[in-house]
């Protein structure tokens, strides 16, 4: 008999094919992106139509205190992330709690005021919620959902059909911060400097990006679970291209290089929760990139590859140019690298 496993939450192989030939076909869902966009007119509503896109998200994070964060500014900013990186505008979220019963209150008002804040940071407002206990022992402490709406503006229609040969690929900042710090709190490390994670709200920077560039900007995704290299092998296996990127593009800091060394991690695979990857026009990307980094959040953004030309071998595949010279190919993980990182 068949049973889930761990790996199939992680984000790699055995999570798309959970998704893809379990849930996707009994929901009837034609696309699997971070957020729905769904047309006014699809709900019944007359008038001028808009756009705007829901998400929703549940976070089991182990342990609910890291280095940079806690699993409730991490639910929040998660949600807005989701929303912003499909081009909306987030407005409004739900919240849902699963607490076990004899969780400590003290931490309990914690999470919820680092959520408060990570709310009024973000600029969305917390409109409706759910709370339920369960018995001790079969909760693991608590456990978030969050879902989330946001307006889409006319003339924004982000996605992998954009993705065209000569594209550019940009990352927002450094990779693996997250995954590290999660990783070295639940495993009792200590680096110095102390990796933190980078859990932020990218709404106000995608919102800076899209004012001069909104129709450069082909598609964009915030790599969470599996990393950077299971974000790319979807946007490659969905648009039918192909994506080559340097190594020695990536900006991965020295802290997070010696901890994945020292844990046999690759930084390509570890979560993030504060970076996005656009793909955008050729034409587009340096100045774009130069616009990024007046932003807190984009100081250290970096054009990391480019989509090339595909033929029928190298059709969906990611390629990365290593420090060596050679070329290797970046696949999804087949089962768990960091399970319960978000």
């Amino acid at each position: 008999m068949e049973k889930v496993l761990l790996g199939h939450g992680s984000g790699g192989r055995l999570m798309h094919q959970l998704i893809r030939e379990h849930f996707a076909p009994e929901f009837d869902m034609k696309e699997l992106n971070d957020s729905a966009v769904i047309k006014s007119s699809e709900l019944g509503v007359q008038g001028s139509e808009f756009r705007f896109a829901f998400t929703t998200d549940s976070y089991v994070v182990s342990p609910l205190f890291f280095p940079g964060g806690n699993i409730g500014e991490l639910a929040v900013n998660g949600t807005v992330n989701d929303l912003s990186v499909v081009g909306a505008k987030p407005q409004h979220l739900s919240v849902g709690f699963i607490i076990e019963e004899g969780f400590p209150m003290e931490s309990l008002r914690t999470i919820l005021l680092s959520m408060a804040e990570a709310a009024k940071k973000a600029n969305v407002k917390i409109v409706a919620g759910d709370t339920k206990v369960v018995d001790k022992g079969k909760g693991d402490g608590i456990f978030i959902n969050t879902s989330g709406i946001g307006i889409i503006p006319d003339g924004i229609a982000l996605g992998p059909k954009n993705i065209r040969a000569g594209d550019k690929i940009i990352i927002s900042g450094f990779i693996g911060n997250h995954g590290i710090a999660v990783m070295s709190e639940r495993n009792g490390l200590v680096f110095v400097p102390p990796v933190l994670s980078d859990t932020a709200p990218l709404n106000e920077l995608v919102e800076l990006m899209m004012q001069n560039y909104s129709r450069d900007i082909r598609m964009m995704r915030d790599p969470t679970r599996g990393g950077v290299a299971t974000t790319l092998k979807e946007m490659a296996v969905d648009s039918g291209c192909c994506i080559k990127i340097s190594e020695e593009m990536l900006p991965v800091l020295g802290g997070v290089k010696g901890a994945c060394e020292l844990l046999g991690l690759d930084p390509l695979y570890v979560a993030n929760e504060g970076i996005l990857i656009a793909v955008v026009s050729s034409d587009a990307a340096k100045p774009l990139i130069e616009i990024m980094r007046n932003h807190p959040l984009g100081r250290d953004s970096a054009i990391i590859g480019e989509v090339s030309d595909s033929d029928a071998r190298t059709k969906g595949m990611v390629l990365l140019k290593t420090l060596i010279g050679g070329t290797r190919i970046v696949d999804m993980l087949p089962g768990e690298q960091l399970p319960r990182i978000c």
